[in-house]
């Protein structure tokens, strides 16, 4: 009774022991609200593009107008993002200091005066874009609290 006892004791450790070889594989439902990569070789996947693809024609015109002006483009604007405009665009960029790569750099729009129109904005119309007042203006009291708070000795 007892080699028999042990060969079903060996039988069982056997085949424990080789589950996990002939086990399929289980695939799992992707969690944490990610999709299922396709990982099939041989199926070609389009690629989503993602950011701006091109410029709108109108931007394009007025970037050519200010490089026009700034004496970097020559002729008139078409609204056409074409290979004289780029070069335009990148001796402008490179001139500044500035990368140059093929799109428009919202340091150098902002330099040929094409930056962020906040006209439309929320408070636009309240809002107070002048100069600041000349700090003899500023009460005494209120601009010795802004010298200690800064750490300045007046």
């Amino acid at each position: 009774m007892l080699s028999f006892r042990a060969s079903l004791a060996f039988a069982l450790t056997a085949a424990l022991a080789a589950s996990p070889a002939l086990a399929s594989r289980v695939q799992h439902p992707p969690t944490g609200g990610h999709a299922a990569h396709n990982t099939h070789k041989g199926k070609a996947k389009a690629k989503k593009l993602h950011g701006q693809q091109a410029i709108d024609p109108n931007r394009v015109t007025e970037i050519q107008q200010a490089l026009i002006r700034e004496h970097y483009l020559t002729g008139e604007a078409d609204g056409r993002w074409d290979e004289s405009t780029q070069a335009a665009m990148q001796k402008f960029q490179a001139d500044q200091g500035w990368q140059t790569k093929l799109m428009p750099d919202s340091r150098a729009l902002k330099k040929l005066g094409l930056g962020p129109d906040y006209s439309n904005a929320i408070n636009a119309k309240s809002a107070s874009f002048g100069e600041p007042p000349a700090a003899s203006t500023i009460p005494a009291d209120q601009s010795s609290g802004f010298a200690s708070a800064a750490g300045v000795n007046r």
